[in-house]
């Protein structure tokens, strides 16, 4: 048996858009029935890609999250279709009859992911259809994977414990896109963007030189995350939980400490914080 999944690695990803560009390159203009009705020249994304930026200047980071159809096992799309008009194959994947669905635009709303589109023209609902009609040919993964330059998209079968994908599962934390929709999604994804807490440090007695190799640490009670100043004096702190309060402790030799606690906010940059030099003959 064949079951087809997909990893996103989000670091991977650099928002070069080949992903997008190869699958209406297959789609666009070609009826692909009984898979699919062909995609219209504009207005449809099968796989968008997401901008989510964090920060602000001059300390931001963009991450670029591809969102193909989530080919889910308690796909939404498939329980509120009417006679079978949306159907999940054995293989795992969601396939929106392109005869049977003409004129029920309700499919389009029944997924949060808001990745089914309109079709006017067919007047038909559609979306990635992880290229069925070439795997079914005997190809080994879509176009949108085979055309990803930085190999961010990993496709394959989740049922072989040697395949790749089953391999990437293995090794690495993976997680849902939106886990409360609760639909089990077969695609996955490592280092989905998190919070985000940003710095920059200054010496006050030095101001006009960045203030490289400070030590910093952002404890939330538990467990410590370490890291330093670079060159430019700036720190950020990736990767944190969302819903958690943190205190950031500053060490340099030479100057004093300062602490600073941090509320459970999502993303927060700290601007500029000086330390002041201990004075001769202070503890």
């Amino acid at each position: 048996m064949t079951t087809y999944g997909m990893v996103i690695d989000v670091s991977r990803c650099t928002g070069c858009y080949n992903c997008f560009l190869a699958c209406r390159d297959e789609h666009v203009g070609n009826d692909q029935r009984p898979i699919a009705a062909s995609q219209p020249e504009s207005g449809h994304k099968w796989i968008d890609v997401l901008e989510h930026e964090r920060g602000k200047l001059p300390r931001v980071r963009v991450d670029h999250v591809p969102l193909p159809c989530q080919q889910c096992k308690d796909a939404s799309c498939v329980s509120r279709a009417p006679d079978g008009a949306v159907y999940r194959r054995e293989d795992g994947i969601v396939i929106i009859d392109p005869e049977k669905a003409k004129g029920h635009p309700q499919i389009v709303a029944s997924c949060p992911y808001r990745v089914i589109h309109w079709n006017a023209a067919e007047q038909v609902a559609q979306k990635c259809t992880f290229c069925a009609h070439l795997l079914d040919q005997g190809w080994k993964e879509p176009r949108c994977v085979e055309a990803c330059p930085t190999e961010a998209l990993v496709f394959g079968d989740l049922d072989d414990p040697t395949s790749r994908i089953s391999q990437l599962l293995k090794s690495k934390a993976t997680e849902e896109l939106h886990p409360e929709f609760g639909l089990a999604p077969s695609v996955r994804y490592v280092r989905l963007p998190k919070r985000f807490v940003s710095g920059e440090i200054a010496l006050a007695d030095r101001m006009s030189e960045p203030a490289a190799g400070v030590r910093v640490t952002l404890h939330d009670g538990t467990k410590a995350h370490d890291g330093a100043t670079d060159l430019y004096g700036d720190f950020a702190f990736d990767e944190l939980d969302a819903g958690a309060s943190y205190r950031l402790r500053i060490a340099a030799p030479g100057y004093r400490p300062r602490e600073i606690d941090i509320g459970a906010r999502k993303d927060v940059d700290l601007g500029t914080i000086v330390l002041e030099p201990v004075s001769a003959g202070t503890p």
